[in-house]
């Protein structure tokens, strides 16, 4: 496993990150893993040198975080391992159980931390823009979540670039903590943030690790035209269907299907080679419910395409609408 700074910050990743949506209760999603399925993966992805777990309070509505925090208090020391958790969304009732509020944001903290079982996670995202709220309440917010000592860093997610631009802006003009990581949805059947959001984060030293990597196991190629695949995730997973299933998109699996076969490896392992090797991209955030998914994607980190490679995956892509704001 090689391992890579966040962005300018001095926080060090591994090039893969497990993110642990996938595991939770299937109360919540019917592809979601219980815990005792799910204690495997983690204690696997310790032994294969991934220090990264991405993790939200809406997933399985606060369960992941439970299931997280357990299976790393067994598995790993707190300090080796970078530890993940996001806000925004409601998972509580009322007006102000969602949100980027300041009152949303200080009580989540304390909640993601409790279900968790830590004092601290090492990044602190918020998991969308909340246009209710001013910017200087939710950065203001933030920067009293890490001079409190409960997150080390934050990060923010799909957003527009003139946002973050302006939440960034926000943050310095008032000398708070700025964001270090941006997850945002990009991957080869969605590159519409190459736009703008990515340059940005490489200009500005902040760390892309791109939710849906694999575009919801779209990109495996084991997802045909007529069926959408033999897996229960494949047939249930409506969002995805939303994003992706067009016809230029296949276009581009099959390119991924030809690469991989032409060098001998998974597609999935192509989708992240190409992935990991674009500007600015830390870690992609991975999903595993099979075993050998989680291992490949490590195995992924070693694969080395060509620039003729790169050029043939690419050059079928077609604009698509924004899509995971």
């Amino acid at each position: 496993m090689n391992y890579v700074n966040m962005g300018r910050s001095g926080l060090k990743v591994s090039r893969i990150c497990l993110g642990m949506m996938t595991y939770g209760t299937p109360t919540w999603r019917e592809w979601v893993l219980p815990e005792a399925d799910s204690r495997p993966f983690v204690q696997r992805a310790l032994e294969l040198g991934v220090n990264f777990f991405d993790t939200a309070d809406m997933y399985s509505l606060g369960v992941s975080e439970e299931v997280t925090g357990r299976a790393l208090r067994d598995f790993a020391r707190r300090e080796e391992v970078v530890v993940a958790t996001k806000v925004y969304f409601p998972i509580g009732r009322g007006p102000n159980g969602g949100g980027l509020s300041r009152k949303h944001i200080l009580e989540s903290i304390d909640n993601s931390l409790r279900r968790l079982g830590m004092e601290y996670v090492d990044l602190y995202q918020i998991h969308r823009w909340d246009s209710t709220v001013p910017i200087e309440e939710t950065m203001e917010a933030l920067h009293d979540v890490v001079k409190a000592g409960k997150a080390l860093y934050i990060g923010a997610s799909s957003m527009y670039a003139w946002q973050f631009a302006k939440a960034q802006h926000t943050a310095d003009r008032h000398g708070w903590t700025r964001f270090v990581s941006m997850q945002n949805h990009y991957n080869l059947a969605y590159r519409e943030e190459e736009r703008e959001m990515n340059p940005m984060c490489v200009d500005q030293g902040v760390g892309l690790i791109p939710w849906s990597p694999l575009a919801r196991g779209f990109l495996t190629g084991r997802r045909p035209r007529e069926t959408r695949g033999d897996t229960l995730r494949g047939q249930t997973d409506t969002y995805a269907h939303g994003m992706y299933y067009r016809d230029d998109d296949y276009a581009v699996v099959d390119r991924v299907v030809a690469v991989a076969e032409r060098h001998g490896v998974k597609p999935a392992q192509v989708a992240l080679a190409w992935l990991l090797n674009k500007p600015g991209v830390v870690a992609p955030i991975i999903g595993a419910s099979k075993m050998y998914q989680l291992e490949e994607a490590v195995a992924a980190v070693e694969v080395k395409l060509s620039a003729e490679d790169h050029a043939y995956l690419e050059e079928v892509y077609q604009p698509h609408p924004v899509l995971g704001h």
